[in-house]
Protein backbone atom coordinates (compact mmCIF):
# COMPACT_ATOMS: atom_id res chain seq x y z
CA UNK A 1 0.00 0.00 0.00
CA UNK A 2 3.28 2.34 0.78
CA UNK A 3 3.67 1.66 -2.83
CA UNK A 4 0.66 2.91 -3.93
CA UNK A 5 0.69 5.75 -2.16
CA UNK A 6 4.17 6.93 -3.22
CA UNK A 7 3.00 6.09 -7.30
CA UNK A 8 0.40 8.48 -6.38
CA UNK A 9 1.79 11.39 -4.82
CA UNK A 10 4.74 11.22 -7.93
CA UNK A 11 1.49 11.56 -10.21
CA UNK A 12 0.21 14.32 -8.46
CA UNK A 13 3.64 15.98 -8.29
CA UNK A 14 4.13 15.24 -12.41
CA UNK A 15 0.85 17.32 -13.17
CA UNK A 16 1.83 19.69 -10.76
CA UNK A 17 5.22 20.13 -12.24
CA UNK A 18 4.71 20.05 -16.03
CA UNK A 19 3.44 23.70 -16.54
CA UNK A 20 6.81 24.82 -15.19
CA UNK A 21 8.20 24.84 -18.63
CA UNK A 22 6.12 27.92 -19.10
CA UNK A 23 8.70 29.23 -17.60
CA UNK A 24 11.17 29.27 -20.55
CA UNK A 25 8.97 31.15 -22.86
CA UNK A 26 5.85 32.84 -23.39
CA UNK A 27 5.55 31.10 -26.92
CA UNK A 28 5.25 28.17 -24.44
CA UNK A 29 2.37 29.03 -22.35
CA UNK A 30 0.57 30.28 -25.58
CA UNK A 31 0.48 26.93 -27.19
CA UNK A 32 -0.24 24.62 -23.73
CA UNK A 33 -3.18 26.83 -22.68
CA UNK A 34 -4.27 27.83 -26.49
CA UNK A 35 -4.18 31.92 -25.45
CA UNK A 36 -2.68 34.73 -26.48
CA UNK A 37 -0.59 36.59 -23.81
CA UNK A 38 -1.23 40.54 -25.30
CA UNK A 39 1.37 42.18 -23.10
CA UNK A 40 4.25 41.64 -21.31
CA UNK A 41 2.04 41.91 -18.11
CA UNK A 42 0.93 39.04 -19.15
CA UNK A 43 3.87 37.47 -19.88
CA UNK A 44 5.44 37.86 -16.21
CA UNK A 45 2.30 36.86 -14.46
CA UNK A 46 1.93 33.38 -16.66
CA UNK A 47 5.42 32.37 -16.43
CA UNK A 48 5.28 33.42 -12.75
CA UNK A 49 2.81 31.18 -12.33
CA UNK A 50 4.56 28.15 -14.14
CA UNK A 51 7.11 28.95 -11.66
CA UNK A 52 5.04 28.67 -8.49
CA UNK A 53 3.47 25.25 -10.32
CA UNK A 54 7.07 23.73 -10.38
CA UNK A 55 7.76 24.48 -7.08
CA UNK A 56 4.86 23.23 -5.70
CA UNK A 57 5.05 19.92 -7.79
CA UNK A 58 8.90 19.73 -6.75
CA UNK A 59 7.51 19.96 -3.01
CA UNK A 60 5.32 17.17 -3.72
CA UNK A 61 8.25 14.96 -4.89
CA UNK A 62 10.68 16.14 -2.18
CA UNK A 63 7.92 14.80 0.26
CA UNK A 64 8.21 11.30 -1.31
CA UNK A 65 11.75 11.22 0.56
CA UNK A 66 11.03 13.34 3.55
CA UNK A 67 7.11 12.17 4.69
CA UNK A 68 6.86 14.49 7.08
CA UNK A 69 6.01 17.22 4.65
CA UNK A 70 3.69 14.98 2.84
CA UNK A 71 0.55 16.64 4.93
CA UNK A 72 1.53 20.07 3.36
CA UNK A 73 2.38 18.91 -0.01
CA UNK A 74 -1.30 17.66 0.17
CA UNK A 75 -2.84 20.30 1.23
CA UNK A 76 -1.21 22.58 -1.04
CA UNK A 77 -2.00 20.38 -3.91
CA UNK A 78 -5.05 19.73 -3.32
CA UNK A 79 -5.91 23.44 -2.80
CA UNK A 80 -4.44 24.18 -6.20
CA UNK A 81 -6.37 21.89 -8.27
CA UNK A 82 -9.35 21.51 -6.21
CA UNK A 83 -9.19 25.76 -6.34
CA UNK A 84 -8.66 25.25 -9.81
CA UNK A 85 -11.73 22.75 -11.02
CA UNK A 86 -13.98 25.23 -9.00
CA UNK A 87 -13.45 28.36 -11.30
CA UNK A 88 -12.95 26.53 -13.81
CA UNK A 89 -16.19 25.05 -13.79
CA UNK A 90 -17.36 28.17 -11.79
CA UNK A 91 -16.66 30.90 -14.73
CA UNK A 92 -17.12 28.27 -17.65
CA UNK A 93 -16.73 28.99 -21.63
CA UNK A 94 -13.48 28.13 -21.54
CA UNK A 95 -10.91 26.40 -24.53
CA UNK A 96 -10.16 23.16 -25.34
CA UNK A 97 -6.74 23.65 -23.71
CA UNK A 98 -8.13 24.79 -20.31
CA UNK A 99 -10.60 21.79 -20.13
CA UNK A 100 -7.15 19.37 -20.55
CA UNK A 101 -6.02 21.34 -17.56
CA UNK A 102 -9.40 20.67 -15.88
CA UNK A 103 -9.29 16.91 -16.79
CA UNK A 104 -5.76 16.92 -15.73
CA UNK A 105 -6.46 18.25 -12.04
CA UNK A 106 -9.32 15.77 -11.61
CA UNK A 107 -7.00 12.97 -12.15
CA UNK A 108 -4.40 14.53 -9.95
CA UNK A 109 -7.60 14.93 -7.88
CA UNK A 110 -8.21 11.38 -7.59
CA UNK A 111 -4.75 10.66 -7.24
CA UNK A 112 -4.36 12.58 -3.88
CA UNK A 113 -7.43 11.45 -2.68
CA UNK A 114 -5.99 7.85 -3.11
CA UNK A 115 -3.04 8.47 -1.69
CA UNK A 116 -4.62 10.25 1.23
CA UNK A 117 -7.01 7.61 2.30
CA UNK A 118 -3.59 5.30 2.22
CA UNK A 119 -1.78 7.39 4.08
CA UNK A 120 -4.35 8.30 6.85
CA UNK A 121 -5.59 4.77 7.06
CA UNK A 122 -3.08 2.92 7.24
CA UNK A 123 -1.47 5.73 10.26
CA UNK A 124 -4.23 4.78 12.36
CA UNK A 125 -3.78 1.27 11.94
CA UNK A 126 -1.29 -0.15 15.22
CA UNK A 127 1.65 -1.91 13.92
Amino acid sequence: MAKVMMVCLFVVGLINFVPAVGVLSAERLESAYSIRLVSNDLVILMRHRALLFGLLGGFVWYSLFFPNYQKAAMTMAGVSMIGFALLTVSTGEYNDSLANVLVADLIGILFLSVAFVLKYNRAEKPT
